[in-house]
């Protein structure tokens, strides 16, 4: 008699609508051929430590694809080849130890209990970091799957990442509500929208809401463009503006907004560029001006039906992957199917903006200001 498989899934990095929908897909789909699915929690530090692991069966997954949020946790700490030396030590758990700001390679310690637990594969959900450490655990010889989870949209090799669709229809909601209160106050409002190197968001939900001004990390903005827009509106009655910005944009010659230092093995917290450009449009032009940071509300609440659906279909993916015999991949989105493309193309670079791309291309006929003209 064949071995049953035993199948482990986590969820790394940010959280995204659309997590507990892969993972229902995954374990109804594994269930159906007889398989045994491990829960892997809070990203890659349950295969630090064996004992965040929970066995998932029909039951564990009935009614979740609704859900935000993901029923294993997640983690942005849990690199295993850039983990925290102060946390290496005293067991699995880790607790204490000297090394402060330092960082070890703990990545055989994963391939060690990968065996320990009985795994034949892992569905590793993440985006482009989780999708790094899934293409070097790979090369360790083990067997992985990946699917792709970031609500920014710039992971390479698929045409749309799930989560993206949700953060995009929590951002335009939110310029709809600010566009009528800006009007009444003859107001500019910033609005600040996650986006750390690709502006999918801004620009998906600008364009969306009826932006006047929308800027991304892909185009170097200059103020004196961003002010031209605003009093160029004014001269003609319109009193009032919305500028949405990516976190991650920044002037020509200027650099990203940022919150403090970055902890080791963790990249700096963006923050604070809506609240620069209002402080500099108010002082150039006069307008009072607002700023609202979105920020992980983003990230937040039931996931829309297209994205629940797109994550149905990548975790009954990854599955068909792995009984085909395939590792080292990771499911994509290539309309109207869903396909298969190696984790190094994945992770080869980063999915930015195409600046000649026709969404670009639409905002500057409608006469948006994307900062640069």
């Amino acid at each position: 008699m064949a071995k049953t498989k035993r199948i482990g899934i986590n969820t790394g990095g940010g959280d995204a609508p659309g997590l507990n929908a892969v993972i229902r897909a995954a374990v109804l789909s594994a269930k159906q051929r007889g398989w045994d699915v491990l829960g892997i929690r809070r990203g890659y530090l349950g295969l630090l430590d064996t004992r965040e692991t929970v066995l998932l069966d029909k039951d564990s997954v009935s009614g979740i694809a609704h859900l935000g949020g993901t029923i294993l946790g997640t983690s942005n700490r849990g690199n295993p080849f850039d983990y925290p030396a102060s946390e290496s030590s005293g067991g699995d758990r880790g607790n204490g130890g000297d090394g402060a700001g330092e960082v070890t390679d703990r990545s055989d310690l994963v391939v060690e209990n990968f065996a320990k637990l009985g795994l034949d594969a892992l569905i590793a959900i993440g985006g482009d970091g989780s999708m790094e450490i899934a293409h070097r655990l790979c090369a360790k010889g083990l067997s992985i799957v990946g699917v792709p989870k970031t609500i920014d949209n710039d992971l390479n090799g698929t045409v749309v990442t799930f989560g993206f669709h949700t953060a995009v229809r929590v951002a335009t909601e939110a310029i709809d509500r600010l566009h009528s209160t800006a009007e009444a106050h003859d107001r500019v409002f910033t609005i600040e929208v996650m986006g750390r190197y690709a502006g999918w968001i801004a620009l998906y939900a600008g364009l969306a809401g009826g932006a006047d001004v929308i800027l991304m990390p892909e185009i170097p903005f200059e103020m004196d463009r961003v002010c031209e827009k605003i009093l160029r509106r004014e001269a003609r009655g319109r009193r009032f503006s919305l500028v949405v910005v990516a976190e991650g944009a920044r002037s020509v010659g200027g650099s990203m907004a940022t919150k403090g230092e970055p902890e080791k093995g963790r990249e700096v917290v963006l923050g604070g560029i809506g609240e620069q450009v209002a402080r500099e449009i108010e002082e150039r032009t006069g307008k009072e001006t607002r700023s609202v940071i979105l920020g992980h509300l983003q990230r937040g609440g039931s996931p829309t039906p297209y994205d629940r659906i797109l994550a149905l279909r990548f975790g009954a993916a990854a599955v068909r992957v792995i009984a085909a015999g395939k590792s080292s991949v990771m499911v994509a989105l290539d309309p109207p199917i869903v396909r298969t493309v190696p984790l190094a193309e994945a992770t080869r670079r980063m999915k930015t903006v195409p600046l000649d791309g026709d969404v670009v291309c639409s905002a500057r006929d409608m006469g948006i200001c994307l900062g640069d003209q």
